[in-house]
Parts: C-alpha cells; sequence; structure tokens
C-alpha cells in the first residue's frame, strides 16, 4: 500500500465521490434518462423537429453526467489498484499521482455542475452586448466585450452562433452585438456576466491620449424551449425587413434580408441579420424576443415579491460588476466577490473562468 499521506488523499477523494453521487442525483439521473430514451424510441417522436431537438439534448446532458460519475468511479479504482502496487514497484507512486489530480479535477467539476440547477441553467443563452455613454469609446468596449466573450466559448467548447452584429459609427467598433452561445450549462454559467461593465484607459481614439472611463451593458437571456408559455401576440409585433450592415465577406447579404421587430405594447426593439434567409432571421429575432419578454415578465414577478416583502429590488442589469483597469495600473476586479487579477490581457482573450466560477461559488455559498 502507498504511505499514509496517499491513503488519506485516496480515502478523502472516496468521501468526495460519495457526495457526488448524492448532489448530482445520480440514480434520480438515470430514472430520468430510462423515460427519455423510452420517449425518444417511441414512434413519431422525430414529427416534432423541435420538441425531438429539446428532448434529446436533455437525454445527452443527463448521459454526460451519469458517464462522467461513472468515469470517475473507474478512476478510483484504478487509483486503488496503483496505490496497492506502489509497495513493490515505486514507478507507480507518478501514475497514482497523476490518476488523483485528474480525479480532483473531475470532482471540482461536479461540484461546479450542480450549482446550475435552474430552470434553464442547462440550456443555451443569448448574449447581448450594448454601449453605454461613452461615442466611439464605448463602441470600441462593445467590440472588445464581444471579442472577450467569444473566445471563452471557444475555449469551453461551446458553439456560437452570431445573431446580429452591428458595426460601429467611423468604423470604430461594434454599435451592438448579439449571439447565441450553445452548449452544457451555458445559460447557467454566463448569467454571472449581466449587468454594466466598466473601462478605464489612454483611449486610442483620444488625439490628446487622455485617460477615459467608458461603459458597455451585457444582457444574458435564455434560450427557451417551446413548450414555456409567453404572451407574444404577433400582431402586437411590428416587422421590417431591411439590407444588412454586415461587417463584410461571407456575412454580407445582398438582399434585404435583415430583420427588425419592434413589440409595440412594451417598445422591445429586437434586430437579427446574420442567417442566411429572411425567414431565418425572423424566426432568430422572435427566439431572442421571447426570451426579452419572459425576462421582463420574470422581473415584475420579482418586484411584485419584494414589494410584498418590503424589499428594495436591486436591479443587477442596471449595476456595475467588474472593473477594467488599463491605465494607470492593470487590473480587472469583480466588484460583486472582490475577485482580481493583473492579467488583463488574457482575460480580455477570454480567460473568465475564474471570474464566471468565482461568482457562482460566491452565490452558492450565500
Amino acid at each position: 500500500m502507498a504511505d499514509k499521506e496517499h491513503s488519506k488523499e485516496i480515502e478523502q477523494t472516496a468521501e468526495r465521490l460519495e457526495a457526488a453521487r448524492a448532489y448530482l442525483h445520480i440514480e434520480d439521473k438515470r430514472v430520468q434518462l430510462k423515460k427519455l430514451d423510452e420517449e425518444i424510441a417511441a414512434p413519431g417522436f422525430w414529427d416534432n423537429a423541435g420538441h425531438a431537438s429539446e428532448v434529446s439534448k436533455q437525454a445527452s446532458n443527463l448521459r454526460d453526467t451519469i458517464e462522467g460519475y461513472e468515469r470517475a468511479c473507474a478512476l478510483l479504482e484504478d487509483v486503488r489498484a496503483a496505490a496497492d502496487l506502489a509497495d513493490e514497484e515505486p514507478d507507480f507512486l507518478e501514475e497514482l499521482d497523476a490518476d488523483l489530480a485528474t480525479l480532483a479535477g473531475m470532482l471540482d467539476q461536479f461540484e461546479i455542475d450542480s450549482w446550475f440547477s435552474g430552470r434553464f441553467d442547462a440550456g443555451d443563452a443569448i448574449v447581448t452586448v450594448n454601449p453605454g455613454s461613452g461615442g466611439l469609446e464605448a463602441q470600441d468596449w462593445t467590440d472588445m466585450l464581444y471579442r472577450m466573450y467569444t473566445r471563452y466559448a471557444e475555449k469551453k467548447g461551446w458553439k456560437v452562433k452570431v445573431l446580429d452584429v452591428v458595426p460601429g459609427a467611423e468604423a470604430v467598433g461594434l454599435d451592438r452585438a448579439s449571439f447565441q452561445v450553445e452548449g452544457k450549462n451555458v445559460y447557467g454559467m454566463l448569467r454571472s456576466e449581466s449587468g454594466v461593465h466598466r473601462l478605464v484607459r489612454i483611449s486610442p481614439t483620444d488625439d490628446k491620449k487622455r485617460r477615459h472611463t467608458t461603459f458597455a451593458s451585457v444582457e444574458v437571456l435564455p434560450v427557451l424551449p417551446d413548450d414555456i408559455e409567453v404572451d407574444l401576440n404577433p400582431a402586437d409585433v411590428r416587422v421590417d425587413v431591411y439590407r444588412s450592415s454586415g461587417p463584410g465577406g461571407q456575412c454580407v447579404n445582398t438582399t434585404d434580408s435583415a430583420v427588425r421587430l419592434t413589440h409595440l405594447p412594451t417598445g422591445i426593439v429586437v434586430t437579427c441579420q446574420n442567417e442566411k434567409s429572411q425567414l431565418q432571421n425572423k424566426e432568430a429575432a422572435f427566439r431572442v424576443l421571447r426570451a426579452k419578454l419572459y425576462e421582463l415578465e420574470e422581473r415584475k414577478r420579482e418586484a411584485e415579491i419584494d414589494e410584498l416583502r418590503g424589499e428594495r429590488m436591486d436591479n443587477s442589469f442596471g449595476s456595475q460588476i467588474r472593473n477594467y483597469v488599463l491605465y494607470p495600473y492593470q487590473l480587472v476586479k469583480d466588484v460583486r466577490t472582490g475577485i482580481e487579477t493583473g492579467n488583463v490581457d488574457a482575460v480580455l482573450d477570454g480567460d473568465i473562468d475564474e471570474f464566471v466560477i468565482g461568482y457562482h461559488r460566491y452565490k452558492a455559498a450565500q
């Protein structure tokens, strides 16, 4: 058997794995997966493509969690075998340490996954970045945030689908960026990013090289399943079509395929221009509008509940959540969690897991 230190670490790992079985609700997930697999195998399942796609994705997520847990159990057996062999053959200690490190990483990920139990947490998200005050500087900041999130999605292995990216005035930055992110726990993870992001730097658009402070807002909405009811009367929506103003290359549409939806009762405006056809842009725009209306209703409900409780509601979307300082020093700091780093370049290149995970760990602890 390996030394006492390894033996203790193996037992602690086994305890963590047993705890994971409980908080991941593995047995419940097995039952759910069996039911979904039976539904998928039933005749006519694929007649409703939208519902079929949602059920298939739900089954895939459940299967991923169960298989991940089973891989961890198998790895724990490998660890115990390596520990037994390490007494006679010290070379097995290296394998033992490597397997323990891998298992620890898997258990950390299980804990993170367990935080996302909200109604839409496991699903996809629609992210919109809008410039705040600051003119050209705010447009450039919007472009920087758009790049940061798309790079983050790439690093996570998520798929990004551009919905509406509008170049800014004077060919600087972006006037708006809206995109859909698809993958496991995407909405749950990216909820951490909703709010106002503040940038401090020497502006490249300022001839006098003065320090500027600018803002951009990030909105994160869930992609709603088809079975979620939203009060959306098509008669209340004005549909306008226009020529795409894409950034160039293959994204430019040569026909009037871009779509703008105006929801007359609320004044909400949604545009989509990056799909290949007017019909696809219209479908994508209605998907965003449904999410926005659902979010609006949820906020109203929360405000009413807080009023009954006598609590004052904090509008998280309108609040500053993170500062990015590039001058006179370099620092990115989340004002909610206190997490900070001086490696600004890495953050702007999409290395934001520390902030995303840190926010959810902070919320889980409260």
